[in-house]
This record gives structure tokens, sequence and C-alpha cells, in this order.
């Protein structure tokens, strides 16, 4: 895999993550608070600077209430 194919998998996992955060409307810290994970981590993720483990991933699909599925569910993923 490539530099530039990782770092989009890196963002397109942040958009996704930020993107069910906002549409839950809570904020980076309430996120990292409810996935006990930092601010400044969530922070990363979002801006595509962090490879989340499976573990952390799971966390953040149990704070947003979603599937982990769902937190790869968009056409993006699937090309």
């Amino acid at each position: 895999m490539s530099i530039v194919m990782h770092q989009d998998v890196l963002q397109l996992f942040g958009l996704r993550v930020k993107q069910l955060r906002l549409a839950k409307g809570i904020s980076q810290e309430d996120l990292g608070a409810l996935a006990s994970l930092d601010r400044t981590y969530i922070s990363g993720i979002e801006r595509g600077k962090r490879n989340v483990g499976l573990k952390n991933v799971e966390q953040i699909a149990k704070a947003l209430n979603v599937s982990i599925a769902e937190l790869f569910s968009t056409p993006e993923f699937n090309q």
C-alpha cells in the first residue's frame, strides 16, 4: 500500500467519525469522554493524522452508538 493510499484511508475514516459526531451534536471532548479517549486523539483521528487501532475503533463506534461497519459505510470506502 502506498503512503498516499494509507493517508487517504486515515482521512476518510476521520471524516466519517467527524460526520457522525456532528450528526449526534457532540463535541470532540464529549466523544473523547464517551469513548474513554483523549480529545486531542479524537482531533488527530478527524484530521487523518492517527492510525486508529481496532480497540479504539470499537470504543468510538460504541460512543457514537453505531456499528463498526457503519463507521466504514461510505461510498469512498467501497472503491
